[in-house]
């Protein structure tokens, strides 16, 4: 069975994602019909959905299985004004919508007190399953990286060796209408270039 065969049953894509993304090769769904939304509902993520997202962050791929990735997690009004206090102005306007904010850290050491070299990938790729399985469940996530990290470390008394990676806004996906008219026009998915000018075949 070709590959093309194996994924023909899982290539179902949103009329939004199919006018905006094409892949170069057969993959799932999934990959395609996930992306970085700003708008939210104002409707609550129960515990047992954020924990079940949680859930499968903690199983990513893991370096030794060090497993260096931590969240912190804003769920309540108060836990979220602390977050408001180092996101910047402009991602404000939307964050302050999405019920859930995450921050994702890494410990930058192994258990013996040597550097890690591969805290960041591994967190990098806790992100991603949360993403993931965020997408499976109905909801939306998008990544930011506009804030400030030492008032963030500041406020949530983050120790010195976690380094700060990105706040993760989560939520029940809205209407681009109630973003401000800038994001409306963004509030699409987006492209990606062709997969060949990502490869180097052996060496540069």
């Amino acid at each position: 069975m070709t590959v093309s065969a194996q994924v023909v049953n899982q290539a179902v894509l949103t009329p939004e994602v199919e006018a905006n993304r094409k892949a170069d090769y057969p993959v799932h769904s999934l990959f395609l019909n996930r992306w970085s939304s700003r708008a939210f509902e104002e409707k609550e993520v129960t515990s047992e959905t954020l924990y079940t997202i949680l859930e499968a962050a903690r199983w990513a791929p893991s370096s030794s299985n060090l497993q260096p990735w931590r969240f912190v997690v804003a769920q309540t009004e108060e836990q979220k004004l602390k977050f408001q206090l180092f996101i910047k102005p402009n991602n404000r306007l939307w964050t302050d919508h999405a019920p859930v904010l995450l921050l994702i850290l890494s410990n930058k050491f192994r258990q013996d007190g040597e550097p890690s070299g591969a805290h960041a990938f591994d967190a990098g790729a806790a992100w991603a399953s949360i993403a993931f399985q965020a997408h499976l469940l109905g909801l939306a996530t998008r990544a930011v990286g506009g804030y400030d990290r030492e008032k963030a470390r500041e406020v949530l008394q983050v120790p010195a060796e976690y380094e700060l990676h990105a706040v993760i806004a989560l939520g029940y996906r809205g209407a681009p209408e109630t973003l401000a008219e800038d994001f409306q026009q963004r509030e699409l998915p987006n492209g990606r270039r062709a997969l060949n000018e990502s490869i180097i075949e052996g060496s540069f």
